[in-house]
């Protein structure tokens, strides 16, 4: 009786005070992607996934030498940087670069409008004492791009993985409230009434078929470390707008996507443990999060208003679109559009603030391959 008593209490007796804090920790992160929608596909099995690796004894983590199944996913999916990519197949594929191509120097924005990816990496190296690595890695949160974060994250500051990509996804959800209060306190009621227009034309279908092949190539080129990123992104687009990949193209935006999410997802959750989340440097990673997606969103409106200052009065950009250069996509837009409507319910600047937030994805993996190659080179 005494060792039946024993075996069952065997896991109970293992556990610490930081173990139960991270169950809830976990089951705050399915909470919010339960009750509040915020990101769910990824939050809720992040977070049971956060509950898993904390179990007693580690039995799903496995141990050296036995790795047990939440390790063989994080170690096949992660660190190899496959499900990211796999994202970005599907992510491509339900891209429509049309609204870019009818407007293409709104590209401007998808650089621009991620400087707070340097802003937040300066403020982690200089003001907090970040290693260069793990501050450009936490800088990449500003990305507002969950698979470029991973990846960065996983060659250059695998201890960091897990907060970085818990902040990533939390703050990508949080882009409707993140974003209006910079934009409004960076712009007049007259500026945000600004109206633009839209002068849409008809893009060929061999144009729409070139391009991502074209971007491919060129941006490996340029910047050999973003290939694998912009190369996966592209294929996906290249799928949908073949128009003889129709399957695939459905495939690729639902099952492959659905599937990759939630391994992704659990596998993350999977670098939840305990020794490795309740630091310091967790806090410190979502204040620093926060003046990445801030430092993005002040930058795309500032440049707008830069730009403005040689542009014809007709001509004039309402500043708010330049808030659309980061990759939260299709949210950024949306929220811009909203705004709009706020102060004008007949300001129809969507298919703008679209162009630029589809540049916002090309440019965060092209910031992305930068940084690899930056810090690659050390």
């Amino acid at each position: 009786m005494e060792q039946i008593l024993a075996y069952f209490s065997n896991g109970l007796l293992s556990m610490t005070w930081q173990q139960f804090v991270m169950f809830g920790i976990g089951g705050l992160l399915i909470w919010l992607a339960v009750a509040k929608d915020y990101e769910p596909m990824l939050l809720l099995p992040i977070g049971f996934g956060a509950i898993l690796v904390n179990l007693p004894l580690a039995i799903v983590l496995g141990s050296e030498g036995h790795p047990g199944p939440l390790q063989i996913l994080f170690d096949a999916g992660i660190m190899t940087e496959l499900f990211p990519l796999l994202i970005f197949i599907g992510v491509g594929a339900m891209i429509d670069f049309r609204p870019l191509l009818q407007r293409p120097w709104l590209l401007i924005f998808g650089l621009v409008a991620h400087c707070g990816i340097f802003i937040a990496a300066a403020v982690a190296h200089y003001c907090f004492g970040f290693p260069i690595n793990e501050a450009l890695s936490i800088g990449t949160i500003g990305a507002a791009d969950g698979p470029t974060a991973i990846i960065v994250a996983s060659k250059f500051a695998k201890n960091l993985l897990a907060p970085i990509t818990v902040v990533a996804y939390s703050y990508m959800s949080l882009v409707p409230i993140i974003m209006p209060p910079v934009i409004k306190l960076l712009t007049t009621k007259k500026e945000r009434m600004m109206r633009v227009t839209a002068k849409d034309s008809n893009i060929p279908q061999w144009v729409i078929v070139i391009f991502p092949i074209a971007v491919t190539v060129i941006v490996s080129l340029i910047i050999p470390d973003a290939a694998a990123l912009i190369g996966f992104l592209m294929f996906g687009n290249l799928i949908q707008e073949c128009g003889v990949l129709e399957k695939l193209s459905k495939a690729a935006q639902n099952e492959l996507s659905n599937i990759v999410t939630l391994l992704l997802g659990i596998s993350v959750g999977a670098s939840m443990n305990y020794q490795n989340f309740l630091t310091p440097q967790t806090l410190l990673i979502m204040i620093l999060g926060l003046i990445a997606f801030i430092g993005d969103t002040a930058a795309g409106v500032l440049f707008a208003k830069f730009l403005n200052l040689f542009r014809k009065k007709e001509n004039k950009l309402n500043p708010m679109i330049g808030a659309c250069g980061i990759s939260a996509f299709p949210m950024a837009s949306r929220v811009v559009q909203k705004l709009a409507f706020e102060e004008d319910n007949q300001n129809f600047i969507l298919m703008h603030a679209v162009s630029a937030n589809v540049s916002g994805q090309i440019g965060s993996v092209v910031i992305g391959g930068i940084i690899l190659g930056f810090l690659g080179g050390l």
